[in-house]
């Protein structure tokens, strides 16, 4: 993402923010193990982030015609949809807006217990048709993975695309997202959290959150990958926690 100026344009005042950054404090919703460390992303820049890869998609793709969005549960259908609208806002287009399910194609069935997020329903047939999958963190890769299965029983796409909101690294298969919100370094036992308003009823943002107390120096001193499959904030499709 080009970077800018502090203040934006000469002359101009600094963008004034309400957002509440989260306070340093252990969350007790996973027991007090994470803590937050920085915001990422405000709402401002995940709007920014949205019509950025709509405007990359169209220009990829010489056009929306032939596209259709699919977006892997929970929060990539919310994406999905946000990006549709910045596609129809510049282009006068209604590009095809679906979501998808990969529970049952994911290579760890039998190591956890299999919870589907939500229904499948593609409003239009894939077959020759280029599918930009949508999700919000990309990981170890083996979500995109069981999407492209998943989708191959739906039909014969001419192309399958990626597009996430955050690429934070630590691939385990040689997968690659071709637009991207924000590429996120992390150390693997950190948490990227992605916040919506459509799916979390808060307001939209991303944040980094680590271990709390030693063991954040212990993740440090031992940052690399675990089982295969079981990253502490991969990408399991929720975009919170688990394999992505």
């Amino acid at each position: 993402m080009a970077g800018s100026r502090p203040g934006g344009r000469r002359g101009a005042p600094p963008e004034s923010s309400t957002t509440q950054v989260p306070t340093p404090t252990p969350d007790p919703g996973d027991g007090g193990r994470f803590v937050f460390r920085t915001r990422v992303l405000s709402a401002a820049d995940l709007r920014r982030a949205h019509t950025r890869i709509a405007h990359e998609i169209v220009e990829r793709n010489h056009g929306p015609a032939g596209l259709v969005l699919v977006g892997l549960h929970t929060r990539g259908p919310a994406i999905a949809a946000r990006i549709a609208a910045a596609i129809a806002s510049f282009e006068d287009v209604e590009v095809p807006v679906g979501s998808l399910d990969v529970a049952f194609y994911r290579d760890d069935i039998g190591r956890r217990p299999v919870a589907p997020a939500g229904p499948t329903e593609i409003p239009v047939d894939v077959t020759d048709r280029v599918v930009v999958i949508v999700d919000d963190v990309l990981q170890t890769g083996r979500t995109a993975r069981a999407a492209l299965d998943a989708l191959t029983e739906l039909g014969r796409p001419r192309a399958v695309q990626l597009a996430v909101l955050v690429d934070r690294g630590h691939r385990e298969l040689p997968i690659r997202a071709d637009y991207v919100g924000k590429n996120l370094p992390t150390g693997y036992a950190e948490d990227v959290r992605v916040r919506l308003t459509d799916t979390d009823g808060v307001e939209d943002g991303i944040e980094l959150w680590g271990p709390a107390g030693d063991d954040y120096a212990d993740a440090d001193a031992d940052d690399g990958p675990g089982p295969v499959g079981d990253p502490p904030g991969g990408d399991a499709g929720d975009g919170n926690g688990g394999p992505r």
